[in-house]
Order: structure tokens, then C-alpha cells, then sequence
């Protein structure tokens, strides 16, 4: 039996070569690894981007909708409606929250707004279903809106949140709009919104108003006539001297 001998140089040829292999294969299996968790994130943010569209009211307000609720970032939302120019930039009172989160916070957004008949939100009107604050009609009535992610940060869970707002999460999920326009009768018309009061202090007209009229000026009361003077009393008489008793 014979034995094979491997000279020097053929086994640090092949030392080498494997070698050389060996950062290829561990790129290709660890790049496919950390490629997918993104790839993921990606899809989902689109997916969520997508369903939101019409609430936000666009698809780049949907994507900068979505992403700052993910990351806890300042929001930061374009009005839509023709003609308007002005934006909404808020922080969001709650952190960074998960997919899951985000879907569940947009949807009972969506559900309060649609009680209130807003199915094409402005973007302040879209702040205060998110944060709080009242939306104030035309007529004079109001709509409270708690702000679904201002009882979240107060540690409310998702469940409660719903049952508050008068809904089942389970019907919100599914669908929002529908949820909340069967949740409430009757509501009031989109167009009819005056004023948004936001729970972190400034307002936004949704239109002009007539200024209020000015207060009225107390009326002076007219001045109490001057008592007259009393007459003087006349100076009673001397009394005459008594006479002098008989006999005295």
C-alpha cells in the first residue's frame, strides 16, 4: 500500500482558495439574513401607507403619516383640500410605537371622525382625533375628540380606548368608517365644521366668522335726587314768668 504525498505548495494553494471562498459565502448568507427584516418593515409601511390614504389625505401625508408614528417622530401633515396651503406639524403624545400600533391608532382616528361626519379630514381635524381637542360647529354645538393617542400615553389599552368612543375594537379594525358612522346617527355634516380647538392650546378656523359684537357699556344709574333740607324748627317761645301767688 502506497501513500499519497501532498506537497507544500499544493496544500497552501488550496489553504488560499478556501480562504477566498469563505467571505463570499458568509456575505451571501448573511446579506439574504439582514436583507430580509427591512424588506419586511418596508412592505408593511407601504401596506399601512396605502389603506390610510384617504384619511390622511394623500399618499405622501399617508407615508409621513405612518413613519412618525413608527419612529415617535413630529408629525407633520399638508392640508389637501383645493386651495388650502397650510400644514400641520405636531409630535405625537405617544413614542415609537409598532405596526400593529399604528394600524389600531389610525383606525379609531378614523372611527372617532367618522361620528362626527368627517370622512375627509383636514389636517387639523386629523390632529385632534389623534392628540385631542373639539371641533366646534357652525350651529354652536361641539364634538369632543379625547384623542385616541393622548389615552394611550395615559396607559389606557387599545380595548378601552374603543369602549369609550362608544365602538368595538373589533369593528374599528375592520373597518373604521364604517364602524363610526354606524356608531352614530344623525351626525353632523363635514362642511359644517367652524373651528378646531386642539388640546395643546392653538386653534385653527376652518372658516371666517362675523366678529362679535362689542360688549355694551354698563348704563349709569342715574344719580339719587339731593334730599332736601329740612326746614328749621322755629325757636319755641319764652315761657311767660309765673305770677306771684297771692298773699306773697
Amino acid at each position: 500500500m502506497t501513500s499519497r504525498r501532498f506537497s507544500p505548495a499544493l496544500l497552501a494553494a488550496g489553504l488560499a482558495m478556501a480562504l477566498a471562498a469563505a467571505p463570499t459565502l458568509a456575505q451571501t448568507g448573511g446579506g439574504a439574513t439582514a436583507a430580509a427584516p427591512a424588506a419586511a418593515t418596508s412592505h408593511e409601511a407601504d401596506r399601512l401607507a396605502r389603506e390610510f390614504t384617504a384619511l390622511a389625505g394623500s399618499p405622501a401625508n399617508a407615508q409621513a403619516l405612518v413613519a412618525a408614528l413608527r419612529d415617535g417622530s413630529t408629525i407633520s401633515l399638508a392640508d389637501t383640500a383645493p386651495g388650502a396651503t397650510g400644514t400641520a406639524t405636531f409630535p405625537p403624545d405617544t413614542g415609537k410605537m409598532g405596526y400593529g400600533d399604528v394600524k389600531i391608532a389610525l383606525s379609531l382616528a378614523e372611527a372617532s371622525l367618522a361620528k362626527a361626519g368627517i370622512t375627509a379630514p383636514t389636517a387639523t381635524e386629523l390632529e385632534a382625533a389623534l392628540n385631542g381637542g373639539r371641533l366646534v360647529m357652525a350651529d354652536g354645538s361641539a364634538v369632543d375628540l379625547k384623542g385616541v393617542l393622548a389615552a394611550r400615553a395615559d396607559g389606557a389599552g387599545w380595548g378601552r380606548i374603543a369602549a369609550d368612543m362608544g365602538l368595538k375594537l373589533g369593528d374599528v379594525v375592520r373597518s373604521p368608517k364604517h364602524a363610526g358612522e354606524v356608531a352614530e346617527h344623525g351626525h353632523h355634516a363635514h362642511d359644517k365644521v367652524a373651528r378646531v380647538e386642539l388640546a395643546h392650546g392653538h386653534d385653527h378656523d376652518a372658516a371666517s366668522h362675523a366678529a362679535r359684537p362689542e360688549h355694551v357699556g354698563k348704563v349709569d344709574r342715574p344719580q339719587r335726587p339731593d334730599r332736601p333740607e329740612r326746614p328749621e324748627r322755629p325757636d319755641r317761645p319764652d315761657h311767660p314768668d309765673h305770677a306771684g301767688r297771692p298773699g306773697g
